[in-house]
This record gives structure tokens, sequence and C-alpha cells, in this order.
């Protein structure tokens, strides 16, 4: 009697069957590892309101270009405009009643300082009295003509020169002190001549760009103040040694 076949063949296509399905599996899983995954809704709004960066942030923002001259028309228009204040322009930067009162009391120490050196000159007694004398003297011709420039600007500013020797003295920066021999007059001058230099260079500073004309007065003003104060100590100095 012939024996019947096997089922073995049927168990292999069964393993083969049977080992293919967990590869299919592995592969499955490996593509959903290398997805990419989602970003939450709160970190991309966090991301989006993150601040640019630091040269995005220092970038400076251009500012609109002004001319640099005011156009004709303009300045054509404004010259027509209260032409009975003369040099006194729309243009003019500072405050006209204080640069005035400024100047008035620039004015009142120049005449005493005038007053001053005019007593010196007479009164100068001594061995070296010819050439201190002759220094006093050039001294009050320069103040005066100091005191003539002061005048002028302030009426030129539309104000009135104080010529008034009412409160002199009090409107004045430097003293009248008459002295007594050549050394104490020297000094005297000399000690004046520092006052109006300190005085002049704060009425330069505050004036600044607002009223250049003033300021270029003052500042060759103060220039002789100081050769002033050079040549009286220099007096001072040689009067010493004698």
């Amino acid at each position: 009697m012939a024996r019947q076949p096997t089922r073995k063949p049927a168990r292999r296509t069964a393993a083969r069957k049977t080992t293919r399905k967990p590869a299919a599996k592995a592969a499955t899983k490996t593509v959903a590892a290398k997805a990419p995954a989602k970003v939450p809704a709160k970190s991309a709004a966090k991301a989006a309101a993150k601040p640019p960066t630091k040269r995005a942030a220092k970038a400076p923002a251009r500012a609109p270009k002004r001319p640099f001259l005011t156009d004709v028309k303009t300045l054509r228009q404004r010259a027509r405009k209260h032409i009975e204040q003369g040099a006194v322009t729309e243009g003019y930067g500072a405050d006209r009643g204080t640069v005035i009162k400024l100047l008035n009391e620039a004015l009142a120490t120049e005449i005493v300082c005038v007053l001053r050196y005019k007593r010196h000159y007479f009164m100068a007694q001594g061995i070296n009295a010819v050439s201190v004398a002759a220094e006093f003297l050039q001294h009050a011709t320069e103040e005066q003509q100091h005191m003539d420039q002061i005048a002028g600007r302030i009426v030129q500013l539309g104000g009135e020169p104080n010529f008034s020797p009412q409160g002199l003295l009090t409107r004045s920066h430097a003293e009248y002190v008459e002295g007594q021999g050549l050394v104490d007059m020297i000094r005297e001058d000399l000690v004046a001549e520092r006052v109006a230099i300190d005085s002049y260079r704060e009425v330069i500073t505050y004036l600044g760009t607002g009223d250049s004309t003033t300021r270029r007065m003052l500042e060759d003003i103060l220039a002789m103040e100081e050769e002033h104060a050079d040549d009286l100590a220099g007096l001072l100095a040689e009067m010493g040694k004698k």
C-alpha cells in the first residue's frame, strides 16, 4: 500500500509568510520614526514673537533729510515782516531783552573802568610814574572804545544804552577803587580786568549761536581785556622787584 504525501511543504510556506510580517512592521516603525514631529501651536507663536536680531535692532532709522538753508521764498517773506526792527530778523535766536540787559551791565563795567583808569593816570606819582601812567591812559582809551562798541550794539538790537550815573556801580561788575600809590593802583586795575574777563566769558557762553554778532564783538573785547591783565601783571612784577 502506497504512503500518502506529508504536509511539510505547506508548513514551510506558512513559515515564510510568518517571517515576512515582522519585517514589514519594522519598516513601518522606521518610517514613523523618521517623520518630523509636529510643532505645537504655542511654540510656533513664541518663535514668531521673538525680537529681531541685534543687527536689525541696532540699525539706525534714517531721518528725513532737512535742507541746510532756508529756501529763498521763505527768506524773502520773513524779511518783509517787522522791518522796523532793522537788523533783528525772525532768525535771531537769542532772548533780545536778556542780551540788552547783559550788554548794559557790560557798558556800566566799561564806564567804571574808564573812570578808574583816568583817575590813576592823573594821580600816578613817583619814579616809575611816567611809564605806568602811559599804560593807564592807553587802557582807558581802549576801554572807551569797548564802551562805544557795546552802546552801538545795544541800539542795533533795538535797546537803549544806559549811561545814567544813578545805579552805575550797581550795574557794573567791576568796582571803582581809587587805590593808594602806584602798586595799589595797578593791583586794583588788575582785579577789575580779571572780573571783566570772567564776566565776558560767561556772556559769550550764554550767547552761543543765538547772537553770533554780539558774541564775536565780546570775544574781541575779551581778547583785549586779557592783554590788559597781562600788561598789569607784568607791571606789578616789575614794581615788586624794585
